[in-house]
């Protein structure tokens, strides 16, 4: 992702394609944060009349948090880390089979200054996707000179666009 698809995200809106796709459809969808700290959760929940869609939203920071709440198993987080396509599965399936949501979403990510590497840079993020018959992760790359605050905003938007896409397939 260039920095030109980073602000466009910033100030694009797909929380409201999102939210009329969820209304039309009764469906209803469900958030495990990490990297985003509760933002997707916040864009959903911006929507006015939301509550007839948003199920419940978690945010669950620490590895602690991922294994207690959303069933992540130690073993991917020790084999793979919190930054992982295989957790940010197990995080949207563990949210998944707790709260019986239409869809989950998940976040896992770097948005830095600080906490990169090599094989993990800022600005790395997974998206776990869930619904009754698949599990899906994206992996974006956002330009890691992103101050953490927009870094935080574009994965925010980045991870409501795909679910967006996702939920498009199906209906």
């Amino acid at each position: 992702m260039n920095l030109f698809e980073s602000l466009y995200l910033i100030y694009s809106e797909p929380e409201k394609k999102l939210g009329e796709v969820l209304r039309k459809h009764k469906l209803t969808v469900s958030s495990a944060e990490s990297c985003t700290g509760g933002l997707v959760s916040s864009l959903l929940t911006d929507i006015s009349g939301s509550s007839e869609y948003v199920a419940e939203n978690i945010v669950t920071y620490s590895n602690d948090a991922k294994r207690k709440y959303l069933n992540v198993k130690e073993e991917t987080l020790k084999e793979y880390g919190a930054v992982s396509e295989q957790t940010a599965k197990e995080m949207a399936e563990g949210l998944k089979a707790q709260t019986k949501s239409d869809y989950t979403v998940s976040t896992t990510g770097i948005a830095g200054p600080t906490g990169g590497s090599e094989l993990k840079p800022v600005g790395l993020m997974y998206i776990g996707l869930v619904n009754n018959q698949k599990t899906k992760a994206i992996k974006v790359i956002a330009p890691k000179y992103l101050p953490r605050v927009f870094m935080k905003k574009v994965f925010a938007k980045k991870a409501l666009s795909e679910l967006y896409k996702f939920i498009e397939k199906d209906v």
